[in-house]
């Protein structure tokens, strides 16, 4: 008699679990799993990012200069192509008048160019770039909203996760191009520090959540929906570029809701109120079509420039002021005015201070290889009105 009564007690504690799964149990409706319901909660908001832009490469027929190495005279002028580059990422709305926030690097090329954001349902919608910040890796887009369109779903940024040690992580965006997926795992680690070229990223999130290329600016949230941080493959590679097993990386929510705040005032600002600092992030792209990088050793003794004088030219868009000028990739901007720049920042602080149609006269070194294979340099003061 006390078996069966054993066993019936035993058996009515378990009554619980079958009829509730979140509770343990290995019975009940699926629907009602917290996975799934955080999911559902923040799958409207999650958008694939796609942007497209231009570049203009110079390039020199290898046989011309095969031919003049043996046989020397004039070569033929090198040929230009034109090259169409795509990038696919990832991003969330916060708020409801469709601001977006993304990673800087998913669309640090692209202010001037194509942006389009694909919702979860579907429709396709040309985003602006706002503004962002190479240093967090954090941006900020918005889709215009048509007249009398419903507010657009977005993820809180007031209410974020405790971030625990262990708790569960939900990673969704657009990895490798396949469409708005999820992936599973927990709170690695905190106050993570990664380095990648030459930036140092400091207190991220680490998860073992699949994060692959294209999951970057999607959102890493825990299970109850609340967001974790701001999921980025660029931080999920070693030094060598092979992607880790298992370590992905996330920047937290909180540096995530701070940045955003700080670019919306920016945003909103009337133009003389607008702080440099902010606004000198893309100036020199924004103003000049201009793409800068700091000059690092190698780049120096590839360049014959002192290592630290001036920054180069990375890229430059396409019939923007810069190109119309006749500056292109691989230039060494040394002056701005009577400045020296030794920095991107720098060189983007005195950018900064100029408006539409206000002159800039640079101050740029180009550097050719001789017929000997000497680097030989010339010095050249181009002038070129801001857009």
């Amino acid at each position: 008699m006390r078996r069966i009564l054993c066993a019936l007690f035993t058996f009515l504690l378990t009554l619980p679990l079958l009829a509730n799964p979140t509770s343990g149990g290995t019975l009940g409706d699926p629907a009602s799993e917290p996975a799934v319901i955080a999911v559902s909660k923040v799958w409207p908001a999650v958008v694939n990012v796609n942007t497209e832009r231009i570049i203009r490469r110079t390039v020199q027929d290898p046989y011309d200069q095969l031919f003049n190495q043996f046989f020397g005279g004039e070569m033929r002028p090198p040929r230009e192509l034109r090259q169409k580059l795509q990038s696919l990422g990832s991003g969330f709305l916060v708020g409801p008048t469709g601001y977006i926030v993304t990673n800087e690097h998913v669309v640090e090329r692209a202010a001037d160019m194509k942006i389009h954001v694909t919702m979860s349902d579907g429709k396709v919608y040309e985003a602006h770039y706002v503004t962002g910040d190479p240093s967090k890796d954090i941006a900020l887009l918005k889709v215009d909203p048509a007249p009398g369109a419903k507010p657009y779903p977005y993820i809180s940024l007031t209410d974020l996760s405790p971030d625990l040690l262990g708790e569960t992580t939900l990673a969704v965006g657009n990895p490798l191009g396949y469409g708005l997926s999820v992936s599973r795992g927990i709170v690695s680690a905190l106050n993570r520090s990664v380095t990648v070229d030459e930036v140092e990223y400091q207190d991220l999130i680490q998860t073992d959540a699949a994060i692959n290329p294209g999951n970057s600016g999607g959102p890493l949230i825990d299970i109850g929906g609340k967001l974790i941080g701001l999921n980025s493959v660029k931080m999920s590679f070693t030094p060598q570029g092979v992607p880790t097993q298992g370590i992905g990386f996330a920047i937290p929510g909180n540096e995530v809701r701070d940045a955003v705040k700080e670019f919306m005032a920016q945003a909103n600002a009337p133009a003389g109120l607008r702080r440099a600092g902010a606004a000198s992030v893309s100036a020199a792209r924004r103003l000049f079509g201009l793409q800068l990088q700091d000059l690092t050793a190698d780049l120096s003794d590839a360049l014959g420039v002192p290592n630290g004088q001036g920054v180069v030219v990375s890229d430059v868009d396409e019939g923007g002021p810069a190109y119309q000028v006749g500056i292109r990739a691989g230039m060494v901007i040394v002056k701005v005015g009577r400045f020296d720049v030794n920095s991107v920042g720098e060189a983007e602080s005195l950018f900064s201070k100029a408006g539409n149609g206000d002159e800039a006269d640079l101050t740029v070194l180009v550097t050719q290889r001789g017929r000997s294979g000497r680097l030989l340099q010339s010095e050249q003061v181009v002038s070129l009105k801001a857009k």
